[in-house]
């Protein structure tokens, strides 16, 4: 095969609104994936309406990176109605591309605007070359693969359809059916997974009840057992293997996740992105590539560290793609529970002049509160909030709550702080 370490793949992060968009960005996104609620299948944390998208693209644009629509919906007979004028406006916008994986919404978009950039949902389960070459057929550029895919098979499909750009998903929640298609949340509550309305029933708490002596039923409860509840996606230890199979594009799940994550994972992975690439350029002599090897590897290991301890998550795990071997099921609780909690976003940093910043609180902050600000560098500021001030009235104050008070602030630092950078305090003392 082809060695693939020159292609840069594309970093895809997720958009549920213009500040998450714009966060993404600034951590080094290329390219972000975004839609309304009724063609995307993120419905209720969704702030994007048409003139929400266009105001994003534009801001793209401008920086050079891409947006992507999301169209990905399984459409039924009350979409079509409303879907040609979607597609006109997107048209009219100028998105990079379209998110699709139903065939009559690909008909409409090839009818419509036929040099649109086709993007084959994952939803579309495409898991072979066969199926690949069909779908590049039909005008697909780029195929979002299956989660269920093993990295061999991605390579070999690389390897007899080259013309195809293959995207992965690398970092996100794992649903517990296959690639998406799950009729849970639609029997239980009537909220249709495959319009973007899942209520995540596998994520339930269940206890079994035989009350009857007859039948067993699965009841949602506060004391009882996650059954289905998948651990997260994380694949940054597996960075230099992606590359490698020559995958165009890596992509972030989380929509409806907040700044924060979006910072934190994104960042991530430019950073790993940028570390193997980095260590392709330069030839190294004989004898120094043991060491670059375990300096590159020290790297991702410190990025996971990162991910595992400073962020909510279920758990991680590699999925398929490596077959690791382990359980993929969190069966002891919804989340694991970092000590670190996120408390507040840079909003500007250079009206107060050099060493102050002014930020946006997104949880509690008290004087005295053990900080880590974290910029779009990856670089961590370690620091103990020693005073604050009121950003409306510049009085000195001990907390600052976020919430529905979203207080603002002003800090002062040692060292550049950009905009867009987010801070955390540590909530519990690590037990020795």
């Amino acid at each position: 095969m082809k060695n693939n370490t020159k292609i840069k793949p594309e970093l895809i992060a997720p958009a549920g609104n213009l500040e998450k968009m714009k966060t993404a960005f600034a951590f080094g996104a290329d390219a972000v994936y975004l839609g309304i609620p009724d063609f995307s299948l993120r419905v209720r944390v969704n702030d994007f309406t048409l003139a929400g998208i266009d105001e994003a693209t534009k801001y793209a644009h401008k920086i050079g990176k891409k947006v992507y629509a999301t169209v990905n919906i399984f459409a039924h007979n009350k979409h079509l109605k409303k879907l040609p004028g979607h597609i006109e406006k997107l048209k009219k916008i100028g998105v990079d591309g379209l998110f699709i994986s139903d065939p009559a919404v690909l008909g409409e978009v090839k009818r419509i605007w036929p040099k649109a950039k086709i993007i084959l949902s994952t939803q579309a389960n495409c898991t072979n070359w066969q199926a690949a070459i069909f779908w590049l057929k039909q005008g697909a550029k780029r195929i979002i693969l299956s989660r269920e895919l093993e990295l061999s098979e991605i390579k070999e499909i690389k390897k007899r359809v080259p013309k195809l750009e293959l995207e992965c998903f690398i970092h996100g929640a794992l649903c517990m059916a296959y690639s998406g298609r799950c009729f849970l949340s639609k029997y239980f509550n009537d909220r249709n997974a495959n319009l973007g309305d899942c209520s995540q029933p596998c994520r339930w708490d269940y206890f079994i009840s035989a009350e009857n002596h007859e039948t067993l039923e699965l009841v949602e409860e506060k004391n009882g057992s996650y059954i289905l509840n998948s651990k997260d996606l994380c694949l940054i230890k597996r960075v230099p293997e992606m590359i490698e199979a020559g995958i165009s594009a890596f992509k972030i799940e989380g929509r409806a996740k907040s700044v924060y994550y979006l910072a934190n994972v994104v960042g991530a992975y430019r950073k790993a992105i940028d570390v193997i690439q980095e260590s392709k350029k330069t030839p190294l002599r004989q004898g120094f590539a043991g060491q670059a090897k375990k300096q590159k590897n020290n790297e991702l290991k410190f990025l996971y560290e990162e991910l595992e301890e400073k962020l909510y998550h279920r758990g991680y795990t590699e999925g398929f793609m490596f077959r690791e071997g382990k359980a993929a099921q969190n069966l002891d609780n919804s989340h694991k529970i970092p000590e670190w909690e996120f408390c507040g976003q840079v909003i500007k940093n250079r009206k107060y002049g050099k060493g102050k910043i002014f930020v946006k609180a997104h949880n509690t902050m008290k004087v005295g509160d053990e900080l880590e600000i974290l910029r779009p560098s990856y670089d961590i500021i370690k620091m103990r909030l020693k005073r604050m001030a009121d950003a409306k009235t510049g009085e000195k104050i001990k907390e600052a709550h976020g919430g529905g008070s979203e207080d603002v602030v002003i800090l002062e630092v040692s060292g550049n702080v950009p905009e867009y950078s987010v801070l955390r305090r540590r909530v519990k003392i690590r037990e020795l």
